[in-house]
């Protein structure tokens, strides 16, 4: 049998590491009512200036279609994690605003997921977190 080549290899291994990153760290923050892509929407919205985005920069920073971050954001909104407002200089333009309720579920997220993520890579040492992490924002 022939072996496959790296970059093939390594496309597995990526897809093995997000698999047990949706596992582990899912489940951590599941305890909040959260999934993961949940979380990244709270954490894209807590970390902007003004904690508000525009819906389709939102979608493209947590790679989601426009339609995909509607479905997504729905449930968000009616639990009132996140809130919805048009743009007064644009009304096709709708914004996302996180909620004090949002920061608050996401800050206490947080602290789950820092926990879960931790274990993941308890494995690497501090320099080999930074190489991987290194090499991963290259990717980009």
């Amino acid at each position: 049998m022939m072996s496959e080549p790296i970059v093939e290899q390594l496309v597995i291994e990526l897809g093995n590491l997000q698999a047990r990153i949706q596992k582990k760290v899912g489940s951590a923050l599941s305890v909040h009512g959260l999934g993961l892509s949940d979380y990244f929407v709270l954490n894209q919205l807590y970390v902007a200036p003004t904690q508000t985005m525009r819906r389709h920069d939102l979608a493209e920073l947590v790679g989601l279609s426009p339609s995909g971050i509607t479905r997504l954001l729905l449930p968000l909104e009616k639990i009132g994690l996140v809130e919805k407002e048009t743009n007064p200089r644009d009304a096709r333009v709708s914004l996302v605003i996180l909620s004090a309720a949002g920061k608050q579920l996401y800050e206490d997220a947080r602290l789950s997921f820092a926990e879960a993520s931790s274990q993941l890579f308890k494995s690497l040492n501090a320099e080999q977190q930074n190489n991987l992490l290194a090499m991963l924002q290259a990717l980009r």
